[in-house]
């Protein structure tokens, strides 16, 4: 879905720019433009950053700590 009309920004396009290593909105911003028009999108823009952000660090967590390294106490 479109999040920011004015330069025509996608969720996709989002989540696509923090997987190649944008690790926050500024970084979001700088890189796609989004927010820096009208500014309607931030808050939308700011959410979906959060979100993959958020899911990238889970599946790190569950991909650097494999469950075969833990010893039970």
């Amino acid at each position: 879905m479109y999040v920011c009309l004015c330069q025509g920004v996608t969720d996709g396009q989002i989540r696509d720019a923090i997987y190649e290593g944008c690790c926050s909105y500024k970084d979001v911003r700088e890189t796609l433009g989004v927010g820096t028009q009208c500014g309607k999108c931030a808050c939308l823009a700011k959410q979906v950053v959060r979100e993959t952000l958020t899911e990238v660090q889970s599946s790190q967590g569950v991909m650097t700590y494999p469950a075969g390294n833990f010893v039970a106490a």
